[in-house]
């Protein structure tokens, strides 16, 4: 069943996530297992969604690339750790 996550970025901004993304994505598409990616401003910050084939891609990205990355970064990523939100999808449409 396709996953989804949710990272809420309280103070994150454009440049911050272009660092990261620029590092964990490669450049010509998405992670495997990820087939969905949205990102942009909130009021207070940044947020990004994506949407994966299942769990287990998402947490092979986030032990293998994501988490590593954002050590290696330090002060060029993000300022703080994302609030989180998980979720089985219950529908996914694409067009």
């Amino acid at each position: 069943m396709a996953f989804g996550i949710i990272h809420r970025f309280k103070g994150g901004t454009s440049n911050q996530y272009d660092t990261v993304v620029s590092k964990v994505h490669p450049p010509d598409g998405l992670p495997a297992g990820q087939f969905f990616h949205a990102a942009g401003a909130t009021d207070d910050g940044w947020i990004v969604l994506a949407i994966w084939d299942n769990r287990e891609s998402y947490d092979k990205f986030r032990d293998e690339t994501l988490l590593p990355t954002l050590q290696e970064l330090a002060d060029q990523g993000f300022p703080a750790p994302p609030d989180v939100t998980e979720f089985e999808t219950h529908v996914v449409v694409q067009a």
